[in-house]
């Protein structure tokens, strides 16, 4: 399965975010994804993964002060096959462009699968804080751009 990261200019809620954004299991993300309607702005930066021209995950980006928080949000027929890593990589990329320092994202107590998530993230080098944040220092991108 090829992959396509593509960023949304001005992203707006769509049928597609309410599908595997709005559409995840309760306590998974933010009650306010299962309010918003067709044609909504969102906030932060969003970069849409397709697979055939499909609609697969999403990556979000929000940076403050140095640091960005991030979301992932994988189709659920597509868990397991790749898409997160690619969503990870890429917006640990888009970090580093912006020179930012660390990636943070919370996985909510409410998770029905936070366990499971949270070794996923540890296993690509976030951290737990002392406030509860996983964290991922950012690495610069080589002078050759690699």
């Amino acid at each position: 399965m090829s992959l396509t990261w593509i960023h949304e200019q001005t992203p707006r809620w769509d049928a597609d975010k309410a599908r595997i954004v709005g559409g995840a299991e309760t306590g998974i993300f933010d009650s306010r994804y299962r309010t918003l309607r067709r044609g909504d702005l969102v906030a932060g930066d969003w970069w849409r993964v397709e697979a055939d021209g499909r609609v697969v995950g999403y990556g979000w980006l929000d940076a403050c002060w140095g640091d960005a928080e991030i979301l992932l949000a994988v189709d659920n027929e597509q868990r397991a096959g790749g898409v997160g890593s690619f969503i990870l990589e890429h917006l640990h990329d888009e970090a580093a462009r912006r020179g930012l320092n660390y990636l943070t994202n919370v996985v909510r107590a409410t998770h029905p699968h936070a366990g499971r998530v949270t070794a996923w993230l540890s296993a690509r080098g976030f951290r737990g804080s002392d406030d509860g944040r996983l964290m991922c220092a950012v690495s610069r991108p080589r002078a050759d751009g690699k």
